[in-house]
């Protein structure tokens, strides 16, 4: 039986590789979700992913690391090959903001995670870093 996980080499998890990625200014905003984009020498896609502490408590930040990630998994085939993914939702949001995006974000959905990374996807492979 297939493994259905996503392996160590699919994965950014090197603090210089985040660093790389996001020194390329090829990002895109879309529901709270911010997606970092940058080419790779590895030929295949890696993702990388930073959830903020205003995001939720460790149960909720880890639910949506774990939707993150499997929203890639599944849809690694369709997207371009040759890039680095980096995925925040940030952590800085002004405090009356907080309140209302910590429940926006218990009720996401893989749906809507699916829809806004393949939407950012299309938005920003067209730049070039």
């Amino acid at each position: 039986m297939k493994k259905l996980s996503l392996p160590k080499r699919k994965k950014i998890l090197h603090n210089d590789e985040f660093k790389a990625v996001l020194s390329c200014h090829r990002k895109s905003y879309e529901d709270g979700l911010t997606l970092y984009v940058a080419e790779n020498n590895v030929g295949h896609p890696r993702l990388g992913i930073s959830v903020g502490k205003a995001s939720g408590n460790a149960v909720t930040r880890n639910r949506l690391k774990r939707l993150i990630r499997e929203v890639f998994r599944q849809n690694q085939h369709q997207i371009p090959q040759n890039l680095d993914y980096v995925i925040i939702i940030p952590s800085k949001q002004k405090s009356d903001k907080i309140k209302y995006k910590n429940e926006l974000l218990k009720e996401i959905t893989f749906e809507k995670i699916q829809s806004s990374f393949l939407r950012l996807i299309e938005t920003i492979v067209s730049k070039k870093c």
